[in-house]
């Protein structure tokens, strides 16, 4: 009896290490994409052109990139508790600074520093310890949770967030009610992430497993691990073809709005629908993972969510909006339960805690190229296909989707003939 009380004790430890770390992902992002809501603001404020905007954008992008591979050497060497404390206060601090409305030099410096912070000592660290919190055959609800509680933090914060920003600005809006209001909503950001530094500080046990053999000094005995490992390698394309499939989601506004004919208000109000979609699909689709199998489920929403995304591309013109609405928000459903279910096959790989940072690190490298290659497509396809330059991007994104299904049943056939060799 005292055994099983333990091990529920243990199972509500994780559980709640497990909720700080999904807090501490869902807080660290809004704050530094802030444009996302509140642009046109933004650039009064600051007094920028969007040209300027774009170009800080530009800058923390190549340090973001650049970022996710050593971010995964630096979590394999660090605590990612403390990784996770730090990453959480710096980003909090240059949103105090931020909240100043700093020259331009002064904001792009900030954003540089939100790159470092939020890629190199965050990415990797967190998502490790979602790994090491998961015990075997839980992988995918931990996942799961990490990805679709993320969404519930963001959508919640950005309510409070709306909150603040429509308080402030009142009926009467002016620049100074403007500056007021941004200013709130920045600092509201900021203290949250002080606060949840504080509290991963506190509450998240410290991951004393994962250090490495400090001879290794440059990590490239467990490099040379990784490289022999194809199933990594395999990950970060499935990764790839998801991330791929899922980057859909941030052009579905203007689908609905261009394609279907659906006015700028709905279509606001029903991306909201959206977000809280990604809890529905991303925890859904993790409990099913573990029920199912990973690899199982993953291939499953792919292909679903292909199917759907070439329905929605072959739609008829004369569709009634509702069903054609219907049908987006089903599609997105399972575009969330893509990227909710993805990273739970890197349970099968194999990887020692010593190196997983590392791991984590060189499939993020792969798997979220389609940052770069996914907008590049949607552009090419405009120009191909004109008005219907939405249809053509998803039917080719599709096509990514069943290239992923058919690495995921390489992944399975690879770690069935790996276990068959035990």
């Amino acid at each position: 009896m005292n055994m099983n009380a333990n091990q529920d004790k243990g199972k509500f430890a994780r559980y709640i290490q497990l909720m700080l770390v999904v807090i501490a992902a869902g807080s660290i992002f809004p704050l530094i994409y802030l444009r996302h809501g509140y642009e046109v603001t933004l650039l009064e404020v600051f007094n920028m052109e969007a040209s300027q905007l774009n170009t800080i954008f530009s800058v923390m992008g190549i340090v973001t990139v650049i970022g996710y591979f050593p971010s995964g050497y630096l979590s394999d060497r660090f605590s990612a508790k403390w990784l996770l404390t730090i990453s959480l206060f710096v980003t909090g601090a240059m949103g105090l600074w931020f909240a100043q409305i700093p020259s331009y030099t002064h904001v792009i410096l900030i954003y540089i520093i939100w790159g470092i912070f939020s890629i190199f000592t965050f990415w990797s660290a967190h998502l490790k310890l979602v790994k090491l919190l998961s015990r075997r055959g839980e992988e995918g609800r931990f996942f799961g949770m990490w990805d679709g509680g993320r969404g519930v933090v963001e959508a919640t914060l950005a309510m409070g967030a709306l909150f603040i920003f429509r308080t402030v600005m009142g009926e009467a809006a002016s620049g100074e009610n403007s500056k007021q209001a941004l200013v709130g909503v920045i600092y509201m950001y900021s203290f949250f992430l002080l606060a949840v530094s504080l509290l991963v500080a506190v509450f998240i046990k410290d991951d004393k497993t994962s250090k490495r053999d400090r001879a290794d000094k440059f990590g490239l005995a467990g490099f040379k691990e990784l490289c022999s490992n194809k199933l990594i390698f395999l990950v970060g394309g499935i990764i790839f073809m998801g991330y791929f499939v899922f980057w859909t989601f941030r052009t579905m506004s203007s689908f609905m709005q261009n394609n279907l004919g659906v006015s700028a208000v709905s279509v606001a109000t029903i991306m909201v629908v959206a977000q809280w979609m990604r809890p529905v699909g991303g925890i859904i689709g993790g409990f099913l993972a573990d029920k199912l199998g990973h690899a199982n489920v993953v291939i499953g929403t792919l292909t679903i969510g292909s199917a759907l995304l070439v329905t929605i591309a072959f739609l008829p013109a004369d569709i009634p909006t509702a069903l054609g609405i219907v049908l987006v928000l089903i599609c997105i459903t399972f575009l969330w339960a893509i990227r909710g279910t993805y990273w739970s096959v890197l349970g099968e790989c194999n990887v020692s805690n010593q190196v997983m940072g590392l791991a984590i690190g060189l499939i993020s490298l792969i798997g979220y190229l389609p940052d770069i290659f996914s907008p590049m497509a949607n552009t090419l396809s405009f120009h191909l296909f004109g008005d219907w330059g939405h249809n053509g991007y998803f039917v080719l994104s599709a096509a990514f989707g069943l290239l992923g299904v058919g690495l995921v049943l390489l992944f399975k056939r690879l770690t069935k003939e790996s276990k068959n060799d035990l």
